[in-house]
């Protein structure tokens, strides 16, 4: 395994694990009032419009076309290039009292202002109920993943493992929320395919510091829980720093030079690594120890053979 450095003994990571969950329940709690309050800047995928798409025969200035989007009728419109610099998408909330075709005519008018060979290549409406049902669904998938997370880390290692993964990858997906919620970032289907990778991400990252906790526990047979722990942190810390860095090289690529359709993606990408990197150690790794585990849980079951207890008694 390639290794960084090399240590002569374990790093005490839970030396701060108490200071650090404190800002973890911190973060959570934090999070889920903003949600409470503020809620979700939910974008046209969840909440319906209608989407437009436009070629011009030119590079087009976005500022310009939404100063000639003045119109009542294109109140609210989000205008970003797609694709290249001459094709353009513009998503137009749902209005009771507007139709979808006067909205789409006032787009038209607005842009044969800059230029009068503009292209209308598509025309998409989203309803409000569509989109109420996407957000169900997106919210039942995310439930589900970490369902069958915790049914899956509970038979690979041990229930109390497995809760500490789960309770991480909440940690992650509440810390992630909240910081849309904060920031009032738009939370389109993009953003939600962010947040389901940081999950599978952030249990990756779980799953390889369990597997060397439950070899140390074999291996290490004075070493207490904590020990353990901190020698398969040390141990995995080489892999984390390679895989957080290179990760983060092409997550940091994507939100400087993406644009602006995958701005949601990166975004959330960007804060569930770094969310999920630490609570790898200090959520999942610190829960783990506080509901008890040791060494005798990770002793294989013995499966004692037919005929063994009267070969016992044979003289």
């Amino acid at each position: 395994m390639l290794q960084i450095f090399s240590v002569t003994k374990a790093i005490d990571f839970l030396k701060h694990a108490k200071v650090i969950s404190l800002l973890s329940v911190v973060l959570v709690v934090g999070s889920l009032i903003s949600l409470g309050v503020k809620g979700i800047n939910w974008g046209l995928d969840f909440t319906g419009g209608t989407v437009v798409e436009l070629e011009f025969s030119q590079q087009v200035d976005l500022i310009q076309l939404r100063s000639e989007l003045n119109a009542d009728e294109a109140e609210g419109a989000v205008v970003q290039n797609f694709g290249s610099s001459r094709d353009v998408l513009i998503r137009l909330p749902v209005r009771e009292e507007i139709k979808s075709d006067d909205q789409v005519g006032a787009v038209m008018e607005a842009a044969r202002t800059i230029d009068s060979s503009v292209i209308q290549k598509r025309v998409e409406f989203v309803g409000p109920q569509v989109g109420k049902e996407l957000a169900e669904q997106g919210g039942l998938a995310v439930i589900v993943a970490l369902i069958c997370i915790l049914i899956y880390v509970s038979f690979r290692f041990e229930w109390r493992l497995a809760m500490g993964s789960v309770a991480a990858l909440g940690h992650d997906v509440i810390v992630t929320l909240g910081i849309f919620s904060i920031l009032q970032l738009e939370f389109d289907l993009t953003v939600l395919a962010g947040l389901l990778t940081v999950v599978g991400y952030s249990l990756n990252d779980t799953i390889v510091v369990y597997d060397r906790v439950r070899e140390n526990f074999l291996k290490m047979r004075k070493g207490g829980p904590n020990e353990v722990v901190n020698k398969s942190i040390t141990q995995t810390m080489s892999r984390t720093i390679i895989t957080t860095g290179t990760t983060l090289v092409v997550v940091i690529a994507l939100f400087l030079k993406g644009g602006t359709m995958i701005h949601g993606f990166a975004t959330a990408l960007l804060c569930g690594i770094f969310v999920g990197t630490y609570s790898s150690i200090y959520v999942a790794s610190f829960l783990a120890i506080k509901l008890g585990i040791c060494r005798e849980h990770m002793m294989p079951v013995e499966i004692e053979k037919e005929g063994a207890d009267q070969d016992a008694v044979m003289p």
